[in-house]
């Protein structure tokens, strides 16, 4: 199993992170399998990071093998969605980026792919057109529009599949919205699509 994430798919989160507005194609990275935190289980923040920021992303699941898929054809390639949390340690990525490195370590740290309950389409609805938010603390603070993505889901999975043979299990996070933030210790936060709950966990 592995983690397919596209960077930079939201034009508002690539205006706060000071990226370019639009791109050329999908910005494509990998998270080893290590990196994934599930079934309500903790997160902890590393000890060589004072700045973990969360990112909330609809996430789905490859249900086939698949390699240079079409992508009018890559709807069947999965059924399954959920919310799911992409963190990063925004410090090291900063650092990292300025000195012209590879910034892999900031997203693939253990435990930085928080993934919520895998619901089928059929209950979720259709994935061009999914609201999905965070909740820190009850409180809403970042907020989503699967229509608003730069690339849609089955753009990112036909991209992907260029590259990397996609197989049952592997997880393509799709990309996050404006709104990312530190978490800190102690707090609390539920992920939704739409009005459904499918992610709740604490940090630690």
């Amino acid at each position: 199993m592995k983690i397919i994430a596209a960077g930079m798919n939201y034009a508002n989160h690539n205006k706060e992170m000071h990226n370019p507005l639009l791109l050329p194609e999908p910005v494509i990275f990998v998270k080893p399998d290590s990196a994934l935190l599930k079934n309500g289980k903790p997160f902890f923040i590393p000890d060589f990071s004072s700045d973990i920021h969360y990112e909330t992303e609809v996430v789905v699941k490859i249900n086939r093998i698949g390699k240079n898929i079409a992508e009018q054809f890559a709807h069947r390639y999965y059924d399954e969605v959920t919310v799911g949390i992409d963190f990063t340690a925004r410090d090291l990525q900063t650092d990292l980026r300025k000195k012209g490195l590879p910034w892999e370590i900031s997203k693939g740290f253990d435990g930085s792919a928080v993934t919520g309950d895998f619901i089928p389409l059929s209950e979720a609805g259709d994935i061009r057109h999914l609201d999905f938010h965070l909740d820190i603390d009850e409180k809403t603070v970042q907020r989503g529009y699967t229509a608003d993505m730069i690339f849609p889901a089955d753009k990112i999975i036909a991209y992907a599949s260029r590259f990397f043979t996609l197989k049952m299990g592997d997880l393509i996070y799709t990309g996050t919205p404006a709104g990312v933030g530190t978490v800190s210790i102690g707090n609390h936060l539920q992920g939704y699509v739409g009005n459904r709950k499918l992610l709740d966990f604490y940090v630690r």
